[in-house]
């Protein structure tokens, strides 16, 4: 376990593998929550159109 946790347990072996995006400073965490939350308010994900849709019950 003491292995494990000294080897693998912090962000720079997520940040590696390509498993953390960005690794922010704790006193900046609401400025960041903010911009984000902002970006993502416009944001429109277009959905490809349907083949079939439900069928009648």
């Amino acid at each position: 376990v003491k292995e494990y946790k000294s080897e693998l347990m912090h962000p720079y072996y997520a940040a590696e593998r390509g498993l953390v995006d960005d690794v922010i400073d704790p006193a900046e965490t609401r400025e960041v929550l903010i911009k984000s939350l902002a970006m993502l308010q416009t944001k429109h994900a277009d959905l490809p159109s349907r083949k079939h849709g439900n069928p009648p019950q």
